[in-house]
This record gives structure tokens, sequence and C-alpha cells, in this order.
């Protein structure tokens, strides 16, 4: 099978494909002239593909050894993790973005198939085809409603889109069954025939057949469409240039409801042959792992390279099986996450430049929201200057106020609001490394555990003091992000995002684990909140909501001091012009790691005063940080007001709606936002006050003309001439 993808893979000239390519080592006359040192040559890159499946099998083989029948089990687990990533390879090659519901789009057809086996009795040769022929559908649909319409966005959008799809998807899901009047369980499918041998003294069973018959047979069709059909050829064609092929008459956006067509197929065959070994994923959403599996080796792959895919999937199942042989279930999740990321980081960061540029560029950033004052001729109208003094009065006794008005809010939501003010920090750093910078970061999780873990420690076993602890735990946080931001400078958009969040799961899954180093605070292990400066109590509620709030308000501050700064100045510069920028001479890596370090204090400040907040050291799981990022997305990127919408949004659908509705809030809400509101909730805020505002001025005789004379006159008495610092 992988020899077929080897002779099957086409050749890369400059920006297209050549469609007429031949195996490298075909007889003929001119490359027999070439030599047997060209000829070997052409072997070596041939078998790379070779080479990190052979180094996972090796892993295995020397710190992880197991039997015969865990190879074979591994194997199985490795074409099921092909299938998701050969997905991702198709809607990569298509659209050029990760998709982030790759698992999740192939759930709902296999939720759809299990409920016609189990509750409408269906037998295996029809709920099968149905589940096919509805994943095809479900693809179709989803990137005719949905994806297409970001066909003219930045890619990076794009992916955040696919954040919102998986969500809506994971909740249909897990509905679905409601309409059976069942529940989903993690229940197995039954097989069409009843097949077993034994391997050792562990068992197989005819589902473990079907995986080994059907998932490469998936796999080599697959590549015989890319390869030998004229559909195959136009989709290749349409993802190296879209502009070209549409000029040459090729449908780039029919073909790309093709693609998302097959890749939910196969996500769906991946999920149903899991479910018949594995069982049915509960909760209505997928494992991080699977998804991180795939990743890992399409990432290997470096996104385009189809054996190494494959290969690289499968020993990674080898991998995870010997882990689950020597470690047993509990920890070996927490291990294969680690080994995961880490392969993940070192595939991208010695991943060559060659490509890696050209791919991503043109995904820069681009909703992010900017602070706009009322222009000053709206801003000396009195009713406007009445209505902005009662708005602030307003915000600001209600949330001073909050903890006071028990006969409406009682504790929990007192408690929970101090949670959002932790969260809102958090946000507000992603507006600063993402929305400023242009660095696209899913890794902010780990750097709140981080600050939590490190505050944690210092307050419960040393007795330092929380401001001190927090003030270590921030500068931990920044040196973190430096560690990680160092490196990952040389890669931008999807791919920062990928080693991000790999580093994020290694983090959370094995370093700051309590199971593997002793410092880290144990789960559930009680931490008091010992007096602040040995004088002020905050062990009450009400007080620990005032820490909260004041800790969120000196962040905004610090925030919008930096904003105000030439640091401001220059991160905004750089993600909009960093060419320009540099000719100016400011150092690109200096003003980013700026950024990183800036956002790793922050984010693990709020992590250092949650953990006082809730008495407890807690691991997260790092699937939890693409959540985060989808809320500050929501809230929107770049403003202090962006980010407490955000989080007042995100943890408020979290608190209060039953059950996986808050599935339905994160996953509509991002789509809702970045259709109507691509600059999020604050940038809807600015739209609607301006218009208000607008409409105000117009009543008392204010013209556009009026503005652009006082908007000049502004200019003309500036010192510089108008011209920007």
């Amino acid at each position: 099978m992988l020899a077929f993808f080897c002779a099957s893979e086409p050749d890369r000239h400059g920006d297209t494909w050549n469609t007429e390519t031949v195996p490298r080592f075909s007889l003929n006359p001119q490359s027999s002239e070439r030599g047997p040192a060209h000829a070997l040559a052409d072997m070596v890159r041939l078998s790379s593909w070779l080479v990190w499946p052979v180094l996972l099998v090796a892993i295995q083989l020397l710190f992880f050894p197991a039997p015969a029948a865990s190879m074979l089990s591994g194997v199985i687990l490795g074409l099921i993790t092909a299938l998701v990533a050969l997905g991702m390879y198709l809607v990569f090659r298509a659209n050029r973005v990760i998709n982030f519901a790759a698992g999740e789009m192939g759930l709902l057809p296999a939720v759809l198939s299990l409920m016609l086996l189990v509750e409408s009795g269906w037998p295996w040769y029809l709920a099968f085809p149905a589940g096919l022929l509805a994943a095809a559908a479900l693809g179709v649909v989803a990137e005719f409603l949905l994806i297409r319409r970001f066909f003219d966005s930045p890619r990076l959008v794009v992916t955040v889109a696919t954040f919102g799809v998986a969500s809506l998807l994971a909740l249909i899901a897990f509905f679905m069954p409601a309409w059976w009047d069942s529940k989903l369980q993690s229940q197995r499918i039954a097989p069409p025939w009843d097949i077993s041998f034994t391997v050792g003294t562990r068992p197989f069973h005819s589902n473990h057949i079907l995986a080994l018959l059907l998932a490469p047979l998936a796999i080599v069709a697959v590549g015989a469409l890319l390869r030998y059909t004229r559909l195959g050829i136009a989709v290749r064609a349409a993802a190296e240039l879209p502009s070209r092929a549409a000029m040459l008459g090729i449908p780039v956006k029919g073909l790309q409801g093709v693609v998302w067509g097959l890749a939910t197929t196969l996500g769906f065959l991946a999920i149903f042959l899991r479910a018949g070994i594995y069982g049915i994923p509960v909760g209505g959403q997928l494992g991080l792992l699977l998804f991180l599996r795939s990743l890992a080796a399409l990432t290997l792959g470096r996104m385009e390279h189809l054996p190494t895919i494959i290969g690289t999937s499968i020993g990674l199942g080898i991998l995870q099986e010997g882990i689950v042989w020597n470690s047993g279930a509990i920890t070996a999740d927490a291990k294969m996450g680690a080994i995961t990321g880490v392969v993940i980081v070192i595939a991208l960061l010695t991943r060559r430049d060659r490509g890696l540029r050209s791919e991503i560029d043109t995904s820069s950033w681009q909703s992010t929201s900017e602070t706009r004052p009322i222009p000053e001729i709206f801003a000396k109208i009195p009713l406007v200057r009445i209505g902005r003094g009662i708005g602030i009065c307003a915000f600001a006794s209600a949330i001073f106020a909050l903890p006071y008005v028990g006969w409406i809010f009682d504790t929990s939501v007192i408690l929970r609001f101090g949670e959002i003010y932790m969260f809102a920090i958090v946000f507000v750093s992603l507006g600063v490394l993402t929305g400023w910078a242009g660095q696209l970061s899913l890794g902010q999780l780990a750097f709140s555990l981080l600050g939590g873990a490190v505050a944690g420690t210092l307050t419960m076993r040393y007795d330092v003091d929380i401001i001190l602890a927090v003030g270590v735990a921030g500068i931990a946080g920044a040196l973190a992000s430096l560690v990680i931001g160092i490196p990952a400078l040389r890669l931008r958009g999807a791919y920062l995002a990928v080693t991000t969040l790999a580093f994020g799961v290694t983090m959370s899954q094995y370093f700051l684990n309590p199971r593997f180093f002793d410092w880290v605070p144990a789960q559930g292990e009680r931490i008091a909140r010992n007096p602040i400066l040995g004088v002020i109590d905050w062990s009450s509620s009400r007080a620990i909501y005032y820490v909260c709030l004041v800790t969120m308000l000196l962040a905004f501050a610090a925030v919008r001091g930096i904003r105000n700064s030439r640091t401001g100045r220059v991160l905004i510069a750089l993600r909009d012009n960093e060419a320009a920028t540099e000719a100016y001479g400011v150092s690109p890596l200096r003003a980013k790691l700026t950024a990183f370090a800036i956002a790793g204090f922050l984010t693990a400040a709020a992590g250092a005063v949650y953990t006082h907040h809730q008495q407890a050291f807690f691991v997260w799981d790092p699937g939890f940080s693409i959540g985060i990022f989808a809320g500050a997305v929501i809230g929107g990127l770049g403003t202090a007001g962006g980010a407490f919408l955000g989080a007042l949004y995100f943890n408020g659908s979290f608190f209060w709606l039953k059950g996986n509705w808050f599935l339905f809030a994160t996953g509509v809400g991002i789509l809702v936002v970045l259709l109507v509101a691509p600059r999020g909730l604050i940038g809807f805020w600015y739209d609607t006050r301006d218009l208000a505002v607008r409409a105000l001025a117009r009543r008392r005789g204010i013209t556009e003309s009026d503005i652009a004379d006082q908007a000049l006159a502004a200019r003309e008495d500036s010192p510089d001439g108008g011209v920007p610092t």
C-alpha cells in the first residue's frame, strides 16, 4: 500500500503539479547515464518516508516493548488514525487550512449508523452504506453552507471557523439519539459476521478484521483517485494555484465541496471502525488524542507527502499500544499526548523553509478590533457626554457592587464572576500575541497551568506571600513563553498554531502532571489563601472576588499602557507590514519575543490567582485551549473590552448552559461572529455605537463634511504634520 503511494506521489516543479510524473526508477537511457550515485540518491529520497515511521517503532521497541498482539492492535489503531489524517490532508490541499473538525464530521454519520443498527434494527449491510452516503452529503453541505462563506477570507479565519463547525456537529451528534428516544452510550457496533482469532492470549474479532480490510482499501482508493482520475488531477491543480485553475475552467469551489465530502467520508469510516473496536465516543465530542495523532502524522508528512502521513499514523498507533501495555490506561494517554506533542514540535521546527512561508504568509490575522474613540465633534454633544458618563458609572457600580447584591447573586455566582475576570486576562494576553503581533497561539492554557502550579507550590509549601508568588509565576510564564517563542518564530500562521497546541499538550499532559513530577501540587490538594502581606484576609468569596477584579483591572491598565507606547505601535506595524517595519530599524525577532513574554506573563499571573481562587490546582484538558482561543475571537482580539466580553460569553455559556449546550454557544457563536461581526462582539458594539452617535449628530445638523474638516484640521495642527510615528 505504501509502495503504491511512493510510486503515485507526484513531483512538484515550482508552483505547479507535474501530472505526467513517472516513477524515478524507470530504466531508461537517461536514468542509466546518471550513474549509480544518482540512482542511490533517488533511492534515498524515495525511501525518506520511512524515517519517521521507523523512528517511532524503534522508540516503541526500545522503551515500551510489547508482545505481537499489541503490535497488531497498534497497526489497526494506526490505520484508523491514517483515515482521519488523510481527510485532513485532502482539506489542507484544497483549502490550505488545518481542519479541526476532521473527527467530529465523521462522528455525526457514525452515530446515525449506530442508531439505525441498534434502534431501527437495520442490518449492517444497509446501515453502513447509509452512513457513507450521509457522510458524503454532510461534507458537501458543510462546505457549501459554512466553509464556502469564508472562501476569500484569510486562511486563519477559516481555520478558526472549523472550531465552530466541530462544536456544532458534536452537539448534533450528542442529541441525535434523542430522535429514537435513546441515549448515546459507549457501545461497540456489532460486526456483520462472527469471526475471531487470537494472537498470543489476546482475542481479535470481526471488527478488527474489518479495520484491516476496509482502511487500507479506502486509502488505496483515495490514492488512485488522486493519481489516475481527471477529478484527482483537477483537485491537485486547484490546490496549488486556485486562481490559475479557475482561469483554465476548473470549478474550484465545486471541487472543494467534493474534497470535503470525501474527507468526511474518511472520517466516518475511521469513527465507524473505531466504534466497532473501542466503542462510540460518549459526550458528543471526539477525544483529543486521535486528532493529535492525525495532526502529528500530517505534520511529519509536511502536509503533502502521503506515504509519510500513512506510515507515521501506523507508527504512532504501534507506539500508543506499546505505551498502554507498559503503563496502563491511566497514564498511557498522558504519556502518548506528551510524546505526540514533542514529535509535532520537532517535526515543524526541523522543517526546511521551502514553501513554509509562502503557504501561510497571506493568512495574517485581520479581524482585530482597535479601540475607536468617539470623534471629538460627536463627543461635544451634551447627550453623548451624558450617555458616556452614565454608562461608565453604571458599569463601574455594577462590577464593584455585585458582591453586595446577594438577593440577586448568590455565592456561586460571585465566585464565577471571579473566574470570568481571570479568563479575561488570558483573553487579553491573546489580544497582545495574536491581535497585535499576529502570532496565532493555541497553547495559552499551558502557561496558565504553569503559573498556577508555581504559585500554588510557593504559597502552600514555602508560605510565600501571594503578591510575590503571582510575580514569580508571571516571570515563569514569560520565560516559558520565550522558550517556545524563540524556535517558533520561523513558523507562521497555522504552523505556529500547531506548534503552540503541541507545546500546550506536552506541558499539561506530562510536565505539569503531578503523577510524574512531585513539585506540582496534587489534584484537589487544598491551597490555602494566606493573608495578603500578612494583613489582608481574602478567604471569603467576597474578598476573592475583589482580588480577581483588581487583578483584571491592573492587567487591563498595563495592556493599555503598552498599547499606547512604542512597543504597542511596533507590534501593530509588524503585524500589518513586517518588511516595512524592519526597514525602519525595528528588530522583528525582539518585538515578537516581547509579545510572547508579555502574553506569557499575563496568562501565568491569571493562572496563579485562579488556582488560589479555586484553592486547588486542576489540570484542564489540553483541548480546552482551542475553546479559549475561540472565546477570545468571539469577544474580539486586541482590546480589553473584547477580552471581557469574550470571557463573559465563553464562561457564561460554560457556567449557565446545561449539558452540551455549551458546544452550541461556542460552535454557533463563533460561526455567527466570523460571518456577521468578523471583529468580534466588541467590534459589533463599536459599530452599533457609531451608528447611534451619527444618527444623533445628523439630528443636530452635523454632516460628514464637518467630520472630515475636523480630521484635516487635527492633522494640520499636529507637530509632525500628520505623519504617523
